[in-house]
């Protein structure tokens, strides 16, 4: 195939590998992936996993794990879901997406060997095993891998060494038409990663989940390590409290690890520093002209409740406007989602954008988002279905705080116009 030379190239290429809106749940097995590492020799297997699954934190504790591994001197890759700025944030080394050149290349040559097996994977599961087979050839120490979509059968859980170590991250209700409709049956799933043997680290949650997480537990013969919550530690205490727990799970993990793996216990002040990284679109403040942007995707309720936590101990007494917009599926989250916003919010500003990097995906229209505002007596609602426009109306806005939040489709859709100067 011809060598693809940049990012839009790239983003064309793997757009073939998205499956036809509404096969989800069809497409929703490892029976694919198993064969593709098999082809591939199953890379996944050649160094160290830390595999983290969970409804909210996953991500955040991913990159925190990487963070810690790294400053204790190992190479570490990384791999989340979805992408913010750019489909290289799916392949990471040492916390740094690889370069725009060199991921073009691999990917290349990546496209060539798939093709040559005559499978025909699906977006993400071309991309997880892209991570896999990368780190393999760059020689890491350890990859930290985050699920895509509950944990059973996703894409990620073809990992068969026994020294892979498990973090669930906080459980919630959530993409409830794949993974089922209550707290146990989202549970069975998440915990669906962990194999005979492997260290398990979980917060202790509401016993609905924790029943599944010990009964799994033990049936795996899995060493379980229930952490409790690390109060007020000062180390942590610059964080938001959602990323506190966040990163002290990955802290405990860390410990372990080092123990086994007798890597170096970290000095307070690098283990500190590891806080300080960068996790896209998790309660990321910049500064715009005058204004503090706040890019954060919670688009449910459980999310929704640590952001605006988060933002009224950051920013009390701090006027706020808000630009709002979800995709379909997350029509059951809508009323929790704005309840939460309207305790902080002084304008909510609907939209829509677009959607969709795994899957085909829709956003909610404005006025559906305007129509759940006024169902909760929350009047100060606009509606801008163009995507330019709101962006436009949030800027002008008096209020110091914006924040865009809901669906991470639309919070990299409105980085990519403030960062391309398309208003």
């Amino acid at each position: 195939m011809r060598r693809i030379q940049n990012f839009s190239e790239a983003n064309t290429a793997l757009a073939e590998y998205v499956p036809p809106a509404g096969s989800q749940t069809a497409n929703y097995t490892l029976d694919r992936m198993r064969q593709l590492m098999s082809a591939l020799g199953n890379p996944q297997d050649t160094y160290k996993v830390v595999h983290v699954a969970g409804t909210s934190g996953k991500t955040s504790t991913s990159y925190y794990m990487a963070a810690l591994l790294v400053a204790a001197g190992q190479k570490v890759g990384l791999t989340v879901s979805p992408h913010i700025d750019q489909v290289n944030e799916r392949v990471q080394v040492n916390i740094v997406p690889l370069e725009e050149k060199r991921f073009c290349d691999e990917l290349t040559i990546f496209l060539e060997i798939v093709q040559k097996t005559g499978m025909r994977p699906t977006y993400f599961e071309l991309l997880v095993a892209l991570a896999y087979w990368e780190f393999a050839r760059q020689g890491v120490d350890y990859a930290v891998i985050e699920v895509g979509l509950g944990g059973l059968l996703d894409g990620t859980n073809v990992v068969t060494s026994t020294d892979k170590v498990c973090i669930i991250t906080d459980i919630g209700l959530d993409h409830t038409n794949v993974l089922g409709r209550d707290l146990a049956s989202i549970a069975t799933q998440k915990t669906g990663i962990i194999m005979p043997g492997d260290p398990v680290f979980v917060y202790r949650q509401t016993d609905e989940v924790m029943q599944v997480v010990r009964r799994v537990s033990t049936e795996q013969s899995a060493d379980l390590h229930e952490v409790t919550s690390p109060g007020g530690i000062d180390a942590v205490n610059k964080l938001p409290a959602f990323q506190q727990r966040n990163w002290y799970l990955a802290s405990c993990v860390y410990d372990f690890v080092a123990g086994r793996d007798h890597l170096p216990q970290l000095p307070a002040k690098a283990r500190t520093e590891t806080q300080a990284v960068i996790v896209p679109a998790r309660m990321e403040c910049m500064v715009y002209h005058d204004k503090t942007l706040i890019f954060d995707g919670a688009h449910n309720a459980q999310k929704m409740h640590a952001l605006t936590g988060a933002i009224k101990q950051q920013f009390p007494s701090v006027e706020i406007a808000v630009m709002l917009g979800l995709v379909e599926d997350k029509e059951g989250q809508l009323l929790p989602v704005v309840r939460g916003l309207a305790g902080i919010a002084t304008v909510i500003i609907a939209t829509t954008f677009p959607a969709g990097q795994d899957i085909p995906r829709s956003p909610l229209t404005a006025d559906r988002i305007a129509q759940a505002c006024r169902e909760l007596d929350f009047s100060a609602v606009e509606e801008h279905p163009q995507l330019r426009e709101a962006v436009r109306t949030l800027l002008n806005r008096p209020e110091p705080v914006l924040l865009i939040t809901g669906s991470f489709y639309l919070v990299s859709a409105v980085r990519k116009l403030l960062r391309e100067r398309e208003l």
